[in-house]
């Protein structure tokens, strides 16, 4: 706690200071999340995600707000990490709204000017799914403390809409296209990435919490929920020639693969950490694979690197998307939801013309440095599950047991 709260003063005083010279904000907000690295395990991967997206704002080469939007992509890594450490209820929630509210003004960044109109459309739906979600958790907290099915159900359902409003779960998902392919692409990577973190850790906390009987029968919702949306992304990315609404639809789908592991976290108390270091692989997955490919998109990468970014999201192994499928996949299979399960290997497998098209998109003879240089960090980064991450479920259960 102490070291969350320093770190704030450290990151407001960076974007106070960024009105000086932005540079003090570029080498203080760098500084607090490289002296961060120092926790290791799942921290040190969202810090780490973090710089990359830091350092990915120097391709905005006219930002109106730069040095603030350090600071502020420094302050959502920091409420992120200390959103795995607590299962204090109300600090869960304002670290939600925490991490939601600065992707206001970074989803409005671009070259010279602010982007109102796509910042509108997404702020509107941004501000009706925080509070979706605030209601759903109180009420589920209620309705346990209670003991009222009626008001825990209603909680988990507004809950549920809240989360899908949030990172764009179909049928909810309608602002994700239009958003993706009208704002910048580096303000996108953002808010694809690191943002997407929290509300699902929320939301898990919230449920764990307040678990009753008639939890894992409310679950089945998710299911159902989960495969709508995998379809619906990966159609829709079939479907799509740009190359942002590509990468739209496939985040829908990407957060359908995250909600499935939902069922088998509640499903099966042997299996709860294997679908937690599958949805938290699946999430890395696609941070990293969202900041290579819009980064891609804004300035180009080698074809290399685009190849490696879009065999781990299809999930060949042994990248990191290969794990993290497989780490649901096996615990939706011992869960006693098989069909969820193969829906979601049928997914996978109509994802592959829409990732390899991305390669073709994305390819340029003279990619820019910054942009070439991202792209192959985050290619890199998908090789980490070179030796099998039974250590990422150690991780996972060190931060969740």
């Amino acid at each position: 706690m102490i070291y969350f709260l320093i770190s704030l003063l450290l990151f407001t005083f960076a974007g106070i200071l960024s009105y000086k010279d932005y540079r003090i904000s570029l080498i203080l907000s760098l500084a607090v999340l490289f002296v961060s690295l120092e926790f290791g395990g799942l921290p040190a991967l969202i810090c780490l995600l973090a710089i990359l997206n830091v350092v990915s704002l120097a391709a905005i080469r006219r930002n109106q707000i730069r040095g603030v939007d350090y600071a502020m992509v420094g302050l959502m890594a920091i409420a992120t990490i200390y959103a795995l450490i607590t299962s204090d209820i109300a600090e869960l929630l304002a670290l939600f709204v925490v991490v939601s509210v600065p992707t206001y003004l970074l989803v409005m960044v671009d070259e010279g000017k602010l982007n109102v109109d796509t910042g509108i459309k997404y702020i509107a739906f941004m501000v009706i799914a925080t509070v979706l979600f605030i209601i759903g958790a109180v009420a589920l907290c209620c309705g346990y403390s209670w003991q009222n099915s009626e008001i825990y159900l209603l909680g988990f359902v507004l809950l549920l809409l809240g989360l899908a409003l949030e990172v764009g779960i179909a049928p909810l998902h309608e602002w994700v296209p239009d958003v993706f392919a009208n704002a910048n692409p580096i303000s996108v990577s953002i808010i694809a990435s690191i943002a997407k973190f929290v509300p699902f850790i929320v939301a898990f906390k919230v449920i764990a919490i307040t678990a009753t009987e008639i939890t894992a029968s409310a679950l089945m919702l998710f299911a159902v929920i989960s495969a709508i949306s995998m379809f619906a992304g990966n159609i829709g990315a079939l479907t799509a020639q740009n190359p942002a609404r590509i990468l739209a639809y496939s985040t829908v789908a990407n957060m359908g693969y995250v909600l499935a592991a939902f069922v088998a976290i509640v499903a099966s108390k042997d299996l709860v950490y294997y679908a937690l270091a599958g949805a938290l692989l699946q999430l890395f997955v696609n941070a990293f694979g969202k900041v290579g490919f819009f980064n891609a998109i804004k300035g180009g990468t080698s074809s290399v690197s685009s190849y490696i970014l879009s065999f781990s999201f299809i999930g060949l192994p042994p990248l990191m998307g290969f794990w993290g499928k497989f780490f649901i996949i096996y615990a939706l299979v011992f869960s006693n939801y098989l069909w969820l399960a193969i829906l979601l290997v049928l997914n996978s497998a109509i994802s592959i013309p829409y990732y390899l098209r991305l390669v073709r998109v994305t390819k340029v003879s003279e990619p820019e440095m910054i942009t070439n240089v991202l792209a192959t960090a985050t290619a890199l980064l998908m090789l980490i599950t070179l030796i099998p991450p039974t250590w990422f479920v150690d991780l996972v259960s060190e931060v969740f047991g």
